[in-house]
């Protein structure tokens, strides 16, 4: 996977599709973009990459106040149940210091998985496995499905055509984005659409914000979140060990969902990332490793369940408003 066509926004705020020349990345742990790229092949017009270092150390600041206002307004909610030593206070303060600093003292410890727990992490694993094949009827009707939640007044377009681009795939054939993504990664957009069509709008069509010139094209930037949060939490592992993922498994054990959630909170999150960096799309390499590094931190939170409880779900807007 890796970006190929990009979406430039037009002072009428019509969207042109620009294809740019990448080379391909063989090696499915990096599906990103980045040094692909040649220098000098952009097209004309593109918006000169001028984020200072002084303006990224502000927007990481931003989101490091944010993050400890959260955990000041936790803190406080616990103070006013917790009675006598105070040790539950002292030990959150302690857990936000080491998180804060890079520095998170817990060691992850391989859980025993409840049988509900090995059923789901089995039957996710299993949907990994599943390959995009634009042959199997059930794979094409996915990908019309997706068209009809993103456009619902516009005509079903074949299933190569150029009108794919405008849900931000490389080329006039979807099925060519795929690649280690697989077939999870459609069911994780389908997922965003239904259960939160209001933020999946948002994003689609770059609603919010102060938009770059050359955007993320949506859907592959989709593609990128799923293998992102696949290689974040350990999942291809036979049972992940790493603390995200080992977090990640008690979510799954109170909701079956957990990662296709997960997922629209990781698309809503990169997207805020991307605009509080002001970002163009030779940024989005970095916008992502930002987006997961924010979303370890949010899943070491003490206290964290479900993905409703993520300090980034409430920028999820849903079909129930809740």
């Amino acid at each position: 996977m890796w970006f190929g066509s990009w979406r430039r926004k037009l002072p009428s705020g019509d969207a042109d599709n620009e294809n740019h020349e990448t080379s391909g990345l063989n090696d499915l742990n990096e599906p990103l973009l980045s040094h692909h790229i040649s220098d000098g092949k952009h097209a004309e017009g593109q918006r000169s990459k001028e984020i200072s270092d002084e303006e990224r150390r502000r927007a990481d600041l931003q989101w490091e106040m944010l993050f400890s206002n959260l955990i000041m307004q936790w803190t406080h909610s616990i103070a006013n149940i917790v009675h006598g030593s105070g040790t539950s206070i002292v030990h959150l303060f302690r857990v936000h210091f080491n998180i804060q600093n890079g520095q998170n003292q817990k060691q992850p410890v391989a859980p025993v998985l409840s049988p509900l727990q090995k059923e789901r992490l089995k039957k996710l694993q299993k949907r990994l496995q599943v390959p995009f094949d634009g042959s199997r009827l059930e794979h094409q009707d996915a990908l019309w499905q997706l068209w009809r939640l993103a456009y619902p007044d516009r005509e079903l377009p074949s299933l190569k055509s150029e009108h794919w681009k405008d849900m931000g795939w490389q080329g006039t054939d979807p099925s060519t984005d795929f690649r280690g993504g697989g077939f999870i990664t459609l069911e994780n957009l389908i997922f965003f659409a239904k259960t939160y069509p209001e933020s999946f709008q948002s994003l689609l069509h770059k609603k919010d914000g102060d938009r770059a010139d050359w955007e993320y094209p949506f859907a592959v930037a989709g593609i990128n979140i799923s293998f992102m949060l696949v290689q974040m939490l350990n999942l291809r592992s036979g049972k992940p060990s790493c603390l995200a993922g080992i977090r990640f498994l008690q979510l799954l054990g109170e909701e079956e969902t957990a990662f296709d959630n997960l997922f629209c909170v990781a698309f809503q999150m990169m997207d805020a990332q991307w605009l509080m960096k002001r970002a163009s799309y030779l940024d989005f390499n970095d916008v992502l490793k930002s987006t997961r590094k924010q979303l370890k931190r949010e899943l070491e939170l003490d206290g964290v369940s479900r993905v409703k409880d993520l300090p980034a779900f409430n920028m999820l807007r849903s079909r129930e408003g809740n």
